[in-house]
């Protein structure tokens, strides 16, 4: 199960960055465990820290007006570079459930998707509205509702997006792969059970 997707009225984060790879969204070194949370202490590390370990005062993630922030407005050709899925992982637990951007990589895309993250593909015009709207009034205020289909930036416009249907009942009903499997139990069960009669040699222990 995942977090069902309800609408976000948080604060809007500005990364103002085109091409950010999943190795600067998450570096290698944290890739060596399999777990999902921790991971947000090296969400964009090389960018938040100085070479002693200190926070960059400048960096958005770092600055009092964003913090809290639920929502990530990047530029172009978000997530590219490796598949790692810890990545998703990172911004995921260090608080983000939504990333608007002009564009993403394929699997990072789909990664989020499956992991309970909405990545929200909006035209590049609206989005450079939105981050400097963002930069120009920190602490300004995102919109996000799934169910509308809609952003609504920080100076009130409203954004329309489009989202695979399929992945848009996943996300509000809070259904990974896994659960949407477990909702056909029933239906699985009488299955094996109606093979079993039809098929009983294909289930013979033979081990025993």
């Amino acid at each position: 199960m995942i977090e069902k997707f309800v609408p976000l009225d948080t604060v809007g984060v500005p990364l103002d960055r085109v091409n950010v790879d999943t190795d600067a969204i998450i570096p290698a070194r944290y890739l060596k465990t399999l777990k999902r949370t921790g991971l947000g202490v090296g969400l964009f590390y090389a960018w938040r820290y100085d070479a002693e370990g200190a926070e960059r005062p400048d960096f958005p993630l770092n600055r009092p007006e964003f913090r809290g922030g639920r929502v990530l407005v990047a530029g172009e050709n978000f997530g590219c570079g490796s598949s790692r899925e810890h990545a998703v992982w990172a911004l995921m637990d260090f608080g983000f459930r939504a990333v608007i951007a002009p564009s993403f990589s394929d699997i990072f895309h789909n990664n989020c998707l499956k992991n309970g993250l909405l990545p929200v593909t909006l035209p590049a015009a609206e989005v450079r509205s939105m981050i400097d709207a963002l930069l120009a009034a920190p602490g300004g205020k995102v919109r996000v509702d799934l169910a509308a289909q809609e952003v609504t930036g920080p100076n009130g416009d409203v954004h329309r997006f489009t989202v695979d249907p399929f992945a848009k009942t996943c996300l509000l009903e809070g259904l990974d792969e896994i659960a949407l499997t477990l909702k056909s139990s029933p239906e699985i069960d009488r299955y094996e059970r109606e093979r079993k009669k039809a098929t009983p040699w294909l289930f013979l222990d033979l081990a025993g």
